[in-house]
């Protein structure tokens, strides 16, 4: 039961909320950011390989290879997201998005609900980066991406994910 809240922080991304809750009769703090959200588009070309996008990772100091992702702006559908964020940061456009599943990557403190599309079907258009985004394209087939995440030279958890699930749909 929910005894007091102390909102700290809203900024252009997340809020922290401070919340003392009664837990089997004593008080406890639990520390919450909330987050609106966000989409992972994996993508297949026709001849299978699998767009990625390389950027810093500024909370890590860290260049990260991961599958297009992107925050929902606020009221936005996750579909809707999904393909602005997909042609934004690697130029190709989706003619249909296959909503797979949604999860909490980090339940332990944060809200965020993430929304995992699949998509083959795409056509070329141009990417149209935000002006903080630095983002380079690279391009590789499941085998080595799957190989890449034995060496740590793939460790996002989203992408980690996405890969698992393409993996295991290729072997069912």
């Amino acid at each position: 039961m929910l005894v007091d809240r102390k909102h700290l922080y809203s900024g252009k991304i997340v809020e922290l909320i401070v919340d003392t809750v009664n837990i089997k009769g004593e008080d406890r703090v639990r520390e919450v950011v909330r987050h609106p959200g966000g989409v992972v588009i994996l993508a297949e070309l026709p001849d299978g390989r699998i767009p990625f996008v390389r950027q810093l990772r500024y909370p890590m100091n860290q260049v990260l290879l991961e599958l297009p992702a992107g925050k929902l702006n606020r009221g936005e559908e996750p579909v809707v997201s999904a393909a602005r964020e997909l042609e934004e940061e690697t130029g190709f456009r989706a003619i249909s998005l296959k909503p797979v599943f949604s999860y909490y990557p980090t339940p332990g403190f944060c809200d965020e609900l993430l929304h995992f599309f699949y998509t083959d079907e795409l056509q070329q258009g141009s990417p149209n980066l935000e002006p903080d985004e630095d983002i380079t394209v690279e391009f590789y087939r499941l085998e080595e991406a799957l190989e890449m995440t034995t060496d740590g030279r793939i460790n996002d958890g989203k992408t980690l994910l996405g890969l698992l699930w393409l993996d295991r749909r290729r072997r069912t």
